[in-house]
């Protein structure tokens, strides 16, 4: 490989390295739990050491070893976990690093510098923090599943496809209705319908998918309960098991599971948490604050190609619909490469792309329709 190829990988290396680092130490610091904040600093610390030896590659090519800052994904990140706590993006950034964990297996200096342990290491110490599976103590597992699984799985991508929705949507729409060459006055009422009745139907559509997964965990921990009246033994033997799955000894289970059933209130929340991997205490959130931040998140997208609506008038509105939708679209854009692992300006330029291509369509489709109405 030529030294060029060479120092460019290296660089790129070294950028994920910092990117990492910066990232644990913003864990690190709005963690409130002190072990887990601990874990996020001992992570941050291996980073360091891994730029560290990438910084020296370079040297040793006799490169430019530049000064990096972290990328825009992982400023924006460390800004969300601070806004909202590291839950929020816990699952973006599990997903990254899963994806990330074999980067190294095909690099021979990294081998060389045994990186690639290293980096699987992360993986699983960070899939165990956003759902442990196995490895950790039984006391830790219910408490860390009971954590992360109420953020949903990701809220951050729920947020940034909810107002994507809404601004697609809609552009396609007002598009429609602006090809068809209407007056100002029915296009902005006809955007304003769409972001209504889009946002109702986005409200209802989740309040129905909440509250119908709350009734169904509600009726598997009326079973749940009832199986452990019946049946404990069973129920105890089931536990068992399932820690010996998490990798405790048999021996370790068996007393885990004695000492929780010592209380029938804790053996059922144990087993809800375990064996149906429900948390008792959230069920699935607030159906009416899920509906309320879908309708929200959808009329936040919608009002753009809408706004300009209110104070211009013909070409003049429907450029500065274009315009603020293509802002927003690109902006949206660059919040999906927050949990695909894409670049921000790929991202951006895809959806933008994407966007004005579905509000071509329906223009096209809305002129033809008006001319032929005119004719």
């Amino acid at each position: 490989m030529a030294p060029e190829d060479k120092s460019s990988r290296y660089r790129d290396n070294l950028q994920g390295e910092v990117d990492g680092a910066s990232l644990y130490r913003a864990l690190a610091e709005v963690e409130e739990d002190p072990k887990l904040a601990d874990v996020y600093r001992r992570l941050a610390a291996v980073e360091d050491s891994h730029a560290e030896y990438w910084r020296g590659q370079l040297t040793t090519l006799g490169a430019r070893v530049p000064g990096l800052k972290p990328g825009f994904r992982t400023r924006a990140l460390a800004f969300l976990a601070r806004r909202f706590g590291p839950a929020f993006v816990l699952p973006v950034i599990n997903t990254l690093e899963q994806a990330d964990s074999g980067a190294y297996d095909k690099q021979p200096e990294a081998v060389a510098g045994g990186l690639p342990q290293a980096e699987r290491s992360h993986a699983r110490v960070l899939a165990a923090i956003a759902g442990p599976k196995t490895g950790l103590e039984g006391g830790a597992i219910a408490r860390l599943e009971g954590r992360h699984r109420a953020m949903g799985g990701n809220a951050l991508r729920a947020a940034v496809l909810g107002a994507n929705d809404g601004l697609v949507s809609n552009l396609s729409l007002v598009m429609g209705v602006a090809g068809a060459d209407t007056s100002n006055r029915i296009i902005l009422l006809t955007g304003l319908a769409g972001l209504v009745a889009g946002a109702c139907s986005m409200a209802m559509g989740e309040w129905l998918s909440v509250n119908s997964s709350r009734e169904l965990y509600q009726k598997q921990i009326a079973t749940e309960a009832m199986e452990l009246e019946e049946v404990p033994e069973e129920e105890k033997e089931e536990l068992i098991l399932i820690y010996q799955a998490k990798g405790l000894s048999e021996d370790e289970a068996r007393a885990l599971a004695d000492q929780l059933f010592a209380d029938k209130a804790t053996a059922l929340d144990t087993l809800v948490r375990e064996e149906l991997g429900i948390d008792p205490d959230e069920l699935g959130g607030s159906a009416w604050g899920a509906a309320g931040t879908s309708f929200l998140l959808f009329s936040l997208g919608a009002i753009f190609p809408v706004a300009p609506y209110f104070i211009l008038d013909g070409d003049a509105a429907l450029a500065a619909s274009l315009a603020a939708s293509g802002c927003a679209l690109a902006a949206l854009g660059a919040g999906t490469s927050l949990f695909t692992g894409r670049g921000a300006l790929f991202s951006a330029m895809r959806q933008l792309l994407i966007g004005f291509a579905a509000a071509g369509v329906t223009y096209g489709i809305g002129h033809l329709v008006g001319v032929s109405l005119a004719g």
